[in-house]
């Protein structure tokens, strides 16, 4: 499990549905960034900076998964690495560091010095 500091969800939907579908999966973010918090959403780099920097980092220590172009884009923006599922778009429609069908086979640890390792097998 991750640790509370280290991770966010940033998402285009507003507040209400965000924390609506939170809710019904049992999930509390320890930082939500929506659509209500930013003045240009995706594929602006806004949402992840915003979100970086609610988190207390720089948006280029970041790893983002993301299922959709802009968002991808919108990642890419903010400097952040990024992961694509194709759970919504087929691979070649995203531009990623990394491309993944699912993040059934993704794991993210703790590593040396407190970062994260983010691996997929």
């Amino acid at each position: 499990m991750l640790p509370d500091d280290a991770w966010a969800i940033v998402t285009s939907c507003t507040r209400a549905l965000a924390e609506a579908r939170l809710k019904a999966v049992g999930l509390a973010a320890p930082v939500l960034v929506t659509a209500d918090d930013v003045r240009r959403g995706k594929p602006d780099p806004e949402p992840f900076v915003l979100g970086a920097t609610r988190l207390g980092v720089d948006a280029r220590r970041c790893v983002v998964f993301e299922d959709a172009p802009a968002g991808l884009a919108s990642a890419r923006g903010a400097g952040a690495r990024t992961v694509a599922v194709t759970t919504t778009h087929g691979a070649a429609d995203l531009r990623a560091d990394a491309v993944v069908g699912d993040l059934s086979r993704v794991a993210v640890d703790v590593g040396v010095g407190g970062g994260l390792v983010v691996s997929a097998g």
